[in-house]
């Protein structure tokens, strides 16, 4: 089982230093101008290309055969590897849907606005998360309510 390595924990993280010397929002700048539009676009992209080689390795290891460990431990181990390997590219599967749909977001328009109240967003939040759909503060309240629902 290859060891995961701090690079690949964070994808994001790979792709905003894919686009470094590059341009990059500011605050002070008309809101979603056409090159903050040309900056998420690449972002997104470029973190969906990570997400994807990442997974092209996986499913490379699952080719080469399976881990025969002749120890039962060491076989629980490697398996126990596996299972986390194949639960995260399956997180890693419905984030690609999420930054395709944030991609057809910025191609109609309606990137960086809130879905629920149709304010702004803010740069420092689409920098962290550049699919997120919500304001801070409608996402606080989603999730209150999800938690109310729950306890109910």
């Amino acid at each position: 089982m290859p060891s995961v390595v701090a690079d690949d924990i964070d994808i994001l993280a790979k792709a905003k230093r894919a686009l470094t010397g590059e341009y990059a929002p500011v605050e002070g700048e008309p809101y979603m101008n056409e090159a903050q539009h040309d900056y998420f676009r690449r972002l997104l992209q470029e973190w969906k290309k990570s997400i994807l080689a990442a997974s092209a390795g996986t499913l490379q290891q699952l080719q080469d055969g399976p881990m025969r460990e002749p120890d039962l431990n060491d076989r629980a181990s490697s398996e126990t590897d596996w299972g986390i390997e194949l639960r995260t590219r399956d997180r890693q599967r419905k984030l690609i849907a999420k930054i395709e749909s944030a991609l057809r977001r910025i191609d109609e328009g309606d990137y960086g606005y809130c879905e629920v109240t149709g304010e702004p967003i803010g740069l420092g939040r689409l920098t962290a998360r550049p699919i997120a759909t919500m304001t801070v503060e409608a996402q606080q309240a989603h999730e209150r309510r999800e938690k109310i629902s729950r306890e109910d």
